[in-house]
Order: structure tokens, then sequence, then C-alpha cells
């Protein structure tokens, strides 16, 4: 186990925020985790460390949201996720995580900066854009890269939000989806971790420590969540993925 003040110092807030995340205030708290905590341990353990509690948020927030979903949300996008999975497995030899994380970036500022735009030209037109449907095409390709950078950095939620926050869905069912979606693509991803070696006993033992701050966290994200209406949401979560990308971005151009 990890003994090290400076680490807990920065992996219990990162744990909390992600806490957060999970219960369903969007993508950009959980991003930061991995870099945070990578602050005190390398990159790639901190990504190990961080998946069995990643698995403890999802148990929490699919009881906390078992009420709500979108099975066609699920139905497109998980089988890309998996292909994503695989794709990242594959090349985690010859991919870096730096590019990954500065390719979501520019395409998580382009989808952010797209909705503030035309939030902007709809309040001065008096107009409102309305919802997007289902694309099933679309939906398997943001699930694959989703799947894929989720494998490479815990950062799938940008590319998930790309596909998802356009469909316009109530926030309780938005979130309903966006927790089964990551508990489906952070249970495929316990093979290929162990396949990597990634989960030694040092890993596991200091997961174990940071697992009781995962629950708490996630009851609190969840409870803020149903209290937002959508007016108050999709703003809220356009400006986390604002905030992801700047974050991502930086993080890819510093590497």
């Amino acid at each position: 186990m990890i003994t090290d003040p400076f680490f807990y110092f920065v992996a219990v807030p990162a744990v909390f925020l992600v806490g957060l995340s999970k219960g369903g205030l969007g993508g950009a708290m959980a991003v930061i985790a991995v870099p945070l905590i990578a602050l005190a341990i390398p990159p790639v353990q901190a990504a190990a460390i961080m998946l069995p509690i990643l698995i403890v948020m999802d148990l929490v927030s699919l009881w906390a949201w078992r009420h709500h979903n979108d099975r066609r949300t699920l139905t497109i996008m998980i089988p890309g996720a998996i292909i994503g999975i695989a794709i990242g497995w594959f090349t985690a030899a010859w991919v870096t995580e730096t590019l990954i994380k500065l390719i979501v970036g520019i395409v998580a500022l382009a989808f952010s900066l797209q909705y503030f735009w035309k939030t902007f030209n709809d309040r001065r037109k008096d107009e409102k854009t309305p919802p997007r449907g289902h694309r099933p095409i679309w939906g398997a390709i943001c699930g694959t890269l989703s799947g894929f950078t989720s494998f490479v950095s815990h950062a799938g939620g940008p590319p998930y939000q790309l596909y998802t926050l356009p469909l316009g869905q109530d926030p309780k069912t938005y979130t309903g989806a966006s927790v089964r979606f990551f508990a489906i693509v952070n249970a495929i991803k316990v093979i290929p971790y162990f396949a990597l070696g990634e989960f030694d006993a040092t890993n596991l033992k200091t997961a174990a420590v940071l697992a009781p701050i995962a629950p708490l966290a996630t009851i609190i994200g969840a409870l803020i969540v149903r209290r937002m209406k959508p007016t108050v949401f999709y703003p809220v979560m356009y400006v986390m993925v604002l905030l992801t990308s700047f974050k991502l971005i930086h993080d890819g151009i510093v590497g």
C-alpha cells in the first residue's frame, strides 16, 4: 500500500470529485482525477488505482438511478465502446496518453463552443434549437471513441456527451443512461487491465483505502442532479465539457 502523505493529499479530493461526477454532475471532475493523482505517482498506476474505485462508484450510481434509463442510447453506443476498449488494449504499447488527451480535448472544445454559439444565436432570434434524434452510426463512432479514451485515461466522458447531450433528454433519463454506460465500460476494462498487469497488491490495497470515500461523494452528486431543472442542467453539463476540454488540451500539449 502507498504510504506517502502527499499521495493522499491529492488522492482524497480527486476521489471525492470523481464521486460527484459519477452521481451525475458530468465528466470534467472525473477527467481531472488521474492527472491530479499523477502529481504523486505515475499516470498508469494512478489509472489502475482509480478503476476499482470507479467500479464502487458505479454500483452506487446504478442503485441511485435504477429507475431511469434510455435503452436506445445503450444499444447504439455499447457495441462501439467494446470495440474502443479492444483497440485501446491492443494498441497500449504504441498510443500515448497525451496524444489521445489532445485529440479528445480539441473535439470537446469544438463541441462545447458550438453549443454556446447556437444558444447565443437562439436567444438573439428568440428561438430554441430542437433536440436531435438518435443517429446510430454517429452514436457507434462516439461509443468507440468513448471506450478507447476511457481505457487509456478514464476520459470517456466527452465522446459520450458528444452524442448524448444533443438528444436533449430529461436530466434523470440522461444520467440514468450514462451511469449504466460507464458501469458496463468499467466492468469490461477490468479484463485488459488484469492482462496488462496493472492490478498488483500495492495498487489494490491503496484503492481499498480510498474506496470508502466513493459512495458518499456519489450520493451527494446524485442528490444535486435530482434537484436540477433541464434549463440549469444542460448549461452546467456543457460548461463541464468546456472545462474538460481545457484540461485535456493542456495535458496533451504539455505531454
